[in-house]
């Protein structure tokens, strides 16, 4: 007969919905649990997430939903097996009735996410590709606020990511038009060869290695899993002829990125750089290439990004 486990008289109570918590078991290591009667878990306790102090949540919880058991491990490390309690938080997206799932200890969507959701419009009947989309902020902001979308797929490598991703469409009761897939960008299928007419992308841009530790959020911020011109070459693939992509970018790699997209056939259109402030140097560019796009580049004017920090 399965066993409770022995962190739910901690708990109380624990709510029915979906996405409140859970409990993520990583691959098993070596040892058992003993015979005895088993100890009671440590328990980090942390007020999160905090009051922000800036943004469209500046002063508010109401947006969040709080939970005063963050973290819980057990068994004691001795046991050589551990279990991680992980909470999840719905957040309102702050357009129309549209929510999004995230989770408190793996990446989390910035202001980037929606600065590029924003820099392009939808065109009647668009089909939509998210590349790296993580908890499926830029395709789910992008459908928002935007009509006439005819299908949105997301794409996304992480496991975990994927599945609040399946959670944020199924919340915003979203399964007509949205498609999640769980794979490299690299893998994506024949099927979405020419097939989108949209592609968005916030992929990762920095350089570097990483700790071991920080591998989830490492794999969403570095070029490990996915290069610049992978990106761009897959993109061109799945693009059907005179489709559109939009990417957000370092501004101090702006020449790069320019240069590897005509090399792969995706002319650059429109550019935007983004400033935290007025008077600082940009340091981010908004993109947007057209694949077999004739020659020729709109440069918009800069933008002052007063999300920035959320």
């Amino acid at each position: 007969v399965a066993q409770p486990h022995p962190l739910l008289p901690l708990l109380g109570e624990v709510p029915a919905q979906r996405g409140i918590g859970f409990l993520r078991t990583p691959q098993s290591r070596r040892g058992s649990a003993p015979a005895q009667a088993e100890k009671a878990p440590r328990i980090e306790r942390s007020p999160f997430p905090a009051i922000p102090k800036e943004g469209p949540y500046k002063g508010r919880r109401e947006p969040l939903i709080r939970h005063g058991l963050r973290r819980a491990t057990f068994p004691p490390p001795e046991w050589g097996r551990q279990e991680t309690l992980i909470m999840r938080v719905t957040e309102t997206l702050l357009v129309g009735d549209y929510k999004i799932v995230q989770d408190t200890e793996l990446y989390r969507f910035t202001s980037d996410a929606v600065l590029l959701s924003r820099f392009q419009k939808a065109k009647k009947g668009e089909r939509v590709a998210d590349f790296c989309a993580g908890s499926g902020i830029v395709g789910l902001h992008f459908y928002a606020e935007n009509r006439g979308i005819a299908s949105v797929t997301l794409f996304e490598m992480q496991r975990e990511l994927a599945e609040m991703s399946r959670e944020t469409v199924e919340l915003n009761h979203l399964e007509d038009v949205f498609t999640v897939e769980n794979m490299r960008v690299q893998d994506i299928p024949p099927r979405y060869t020419e097939y989108f007419s949209l592609i968005l992308c916030n992929p990762p841009y920095e350089r570097g290695g990483f700790e071991p530790a920080d591998e989830q959020k490492a794999l969403c911020r570095k070029e490990i899993a996915l290069t610049l011109g992978e990106l761009a070459e897959h993109a061109r693939r799945c693009l059907r002829f005179g489709g559109r992509f939009s990417l957000v970018h370092r501004a101090d790699r702006l020449a790069e990125v320019i240069y590897t997209l005509h090399d792969c056939g995706l002319e650059p259109k429109r550019i935007r750089l983004v400033a935290g402030k007025a008077g600082d140097a940009p340091y981010l560019a908004l993109i947007g290439a057209v694949k077999g796009g004739k020659k020729g580049v709109e440069v918009l004017p800069p933008l002052i990004n007063d999300l920035k920090g959320i």
